[in-house]
């Protein structure tokens, strides 16, 4: 059995909200008539051209382990608002 890292406090917060940002903006843009086309990087095959903010929001993944955890839990959240 592996050690587990324990964070808490306003760093690991500030940290977890860094990466609820970032999906976001990335998100954002992508809502309404005016929303904007996104371009997703593959690792293999050509980029992918999108307007769907879930498809974006699939799609990041973040390098920073607690900022990755932010985005993770809104996907999730996201996700069960859409399944009801």
């Amino acid at each position: 059995m592996s050690a587990k890292e324990v964070k808490f406090g306003a760093k690991a917060r500030e940290s977890m909200m860094k990466g609820v940002d970032i999906l976001a903006d990335a998100v954002k843009v992508t809502l309404g008539p005016k929303g904007r086309n996104v371009v997703i990087d593959k690792s293999f095959g050509a980029p992918r051209i999108t307007k769907d903010g879930v498809t974006v929001a699939k799609e990041i993944e973040l390098e920073d382990k607690l900022q990755n955890m932010g985005a993770q839990m809104v996907r999730e959240v996201a996700s069960k608002t859409n399944d009801i």
